[in-house]
């Protein structure tokens, strides 16, 4: 299992400088992963600090550590404009993005803006979103005549550092079944439980088995479990995680909320390094 921190991109972390400092000492301290929220209308926020130029300002600040939004809400943005800024971010990280995505389960970050409010239209725009990073990722002129996008002869050029692409992560909700199986066609599932509910070691059980079911052991795919272990003990948030690693989670991602920790807290928190068990 490796271990990462879970990010929001507003209030008092709302600064991309913040941000890029907070990365470095979480490298320092031994965290194995930076991954930082992608939202523009979180209810009670203010202070926003753009995900993507604060992954640049990280990528600069650290040398080993991987990083990436976690999660962009693809059908909120134009997938050529993103396929352009993982490419670079990766590039200038030395291949060290993981591209978390997912449909956005705000309305409001959609309904604000008047961007596609219904779910199912931006399930099909995250698929053909995805298909369309890919061929872009590949380097070569790419036409694309598709549902919600239209494309002529785009050529993205210097592909992504990482080879044959940049890993792909796929957010949803647990226990429905549509954005895990979308998941299994890409790198890795990043899972919330419904309605917030904290998602637990038998939940993670079921989602491996059913990997196992469905892609062999032969590739490997990432499960990521967000959760917190602080103000317990070493021992005791060791333990936790070691009981998600046991059912098959490869990631253990710290969150650090938006609310009910200072920056201050978070830091402390940072310092104390991942709960590693190994």
């Amino acid at each position: 299992m490796r271990f990462a921190l879970n990010v929001p991109n507003f209030g008092e972390y709302g600064d991309a400088r913040v941000l890029a400092g907070l990365a470095r000492e979480a490298e320092e301290c031994g965290w194995d992963g930076f991954f930082v929220w992608d939202h523009i209308a979180w209810e009670g926020a203010a202070h926003y600090a753009d995900p993507w130029i604060s992954l640049a300002a990280i990528a600069v600040e650290t040398n080993t550590i991987r990083i990436g939004p976690m999660v962009t809400p693809l059908p909120r943005r134009r997938p050529w404009k993103v396929a352009h800024e993982a490419a670079t971010l990766d590039r200038l990280s030395e291949g060290r993005l993981t591209l978390g995505v997912g449909l956005g389960g705000r309305e409001r970050e959609f309904g604000f803006f008047d961007e596609e409010p219904d779910p199912k239209r931006r399930a099909a725009m995250l698929d053909e979103g995805l298909e369309i990073l890919t061929k872009m990722w590949e380097a070569e002129p790419f036409t694309h005549r598709g549902t919600h996008y239209e494309i002529t002869e785009a050529h993205l050029t210097p592909p992504p550092a990482q080879r044959p692409r940049i890993p792909v992560w796929i957010a949803g909700t647990w226990p429905r079944k549509k954005p895990f199986l979308r998941a299994l066609r890409w790198d890795g599932y990043a899972p919330v439980g419904k309605a917030g509910s904290p998602l637990t070691p038998e939940d993670v059980r079921e989602m491996s088995g059913f990997v196992s079911d469905q892609r062999g052991g032969d590739r490997p795919f990432d499960i990521r479990v967000t959760g917190s272990t602080n103000g317990e003990s070493s021992d005791e948030a060791r333990r936790k995680a070691a009981r998600f690693a046991e059912a098959g989670a490869t990631w253990w991602d710290e969150n650090l909320p938006p609310s009910g920790m200072s920056l201050e807290e978070a830091r402390e928190r940072v310092r104390l390094g991942p709960p590693d068990f190994g």
